[in-house]
């Protein structure tokens, strides 16, 4: 693979994310669940919060979903990449789509459902800057297996999934087996210490036959490990991977390969806003150094740097100035 030029494919849900700035309060009256993760209650359960959260603040509209948060970073830093993923074919699909290809991104394997509208995600940001999902994946949910095709692997070195997808197990497993068809490294995003749960037991063995380079925070790495050590969890997913990433917040990150040392790289810390997309952007940083051959001190710099412009804005959408400075920063 060392001869092919450098190109991604990401496997994700494409949702309009729906941000709000609410208080503890409101967590505790409309959304349910533990604060910080992700859940899907039903639509219209997403369509009460929303009202609700209409009449206390104003609601911003930005397309997201994890794995295109990491990818339209890659492509602000010059790296090619394509996603994998469904829309509907709605107003929201139409933005959504839009604004990947206006990053310079590959469009050709977004497919399209006719019948169910654009998924979306109520991300609900408390003074903190933690945010709490509640999403609705709408046509994201509908991808079948027989749309995974060789021909979306055309020309693609490397291939990032999230962990979300695993929602999907027969998309989700048919993309690793294709990807490793044609030669692709891997790095999947644990996406969730909700997913993390719900599918630990599947988990191991998709880390240990498919994954090369895996992606965790405190929380997921927990999850996974029953450790609240994110060395010791590190350790223990070290023993399926050949690379692994515990990003432990303000904390920084502790990174290994195997036959390697443990790496602690600082954050770089700032004043939060809004930590939507700081796990995705984070990774996009890593990814920027690591395909590249860089070593993991490296690029858990390039991780940290590109982590801390996104949690200084609300949204993952980092701006055109300030990417002309990572850009800089990483080169």
């Amino acid at each position: 693979m060392a001869d092919r030029p450098i190109k991604v494919l990401g496997g994700g849900s494409a949702l309009l994310d729906l941000l709000v700035h609410v208080d503890d309060s409101f967590i505790a009256e409309y959304a349910g669940g533990e604060k910080g993760g992700m859940t899907m209650p039903p639509p219209e359960e997403i369509a009460r919060m929303q009202a609700a959260a209409e009449n206390v603040s104003t609601v911003t509209k930005s397309p997201g979903g994890s794995a295109a948060n990491t990818l339209c970073g890659l492509l602000q830093l010059g790296i090619p990449c394509a996603f994998f993923a469904k829309t509907g074919t709605d107003e929201n699909g139409k933005i959504y789509r839009d604004s990947f290809a206006a990053c310079g991104g590959d469009c050709r394997s977004i497919k399209l459902n006719d019948n169910v509208p654009t998924g979306r995600c109520l991300c609900l940001i408390t003074p903190d800057s933690q945010r709490t999902m509640r999403t609705d994946l709408g046509a994201s949910g509908t991808l079948l297996e027989e749309e995974v095709l060789d021909a979306d692997f055309d020309g693609i070195t490397h291939f990032h999934l999230e962990g979300y997808l695993l929602y999907n197990m027969p998309v989700f497993l048919k993309l690793l087996m294709t990807a490793k068809k044609h030669g692709c490294t891997v790095s999947l995003d644990l996406a969730s210490f909700e997913v993390v749960r719900t599918f630990k037991a599947e988990l191991e063995t998709i880390l240990r036959d498919y994954v090369d380079l895996v992606f965790a925070n405190e929380d997921e790495a927990q999850a996974f490990s029953g450790s609240d050590d994110p060395v010791k969890s590190l350790e223990i997913l070290l023993e399926l991977c050949q690379t692994v990433c515990v990003k432990v917040g303000k904390n920084g990150a502790y990174i290994a390969s195997h036959g390697e040392n443990v790496v602690h790289v600082d954050a770089k810390l700032v004043k939060a806003v809004d930590t939507t997309g700081a796990g995705d952007l984070w990774q996009t940083g890593f990814l920027a150094g690591w395909l590249k051959g860089k070593d993991n001190a490296v690029s858990g710099r390039y991780a940290a740097a590109v982590a801390a412009e996104v949690v200084q804005i609300t949204g993952a959408q980092i701006p055109a100035d300030r990417w002309a400075v990572l850009r800089e920063e990483i080169k």
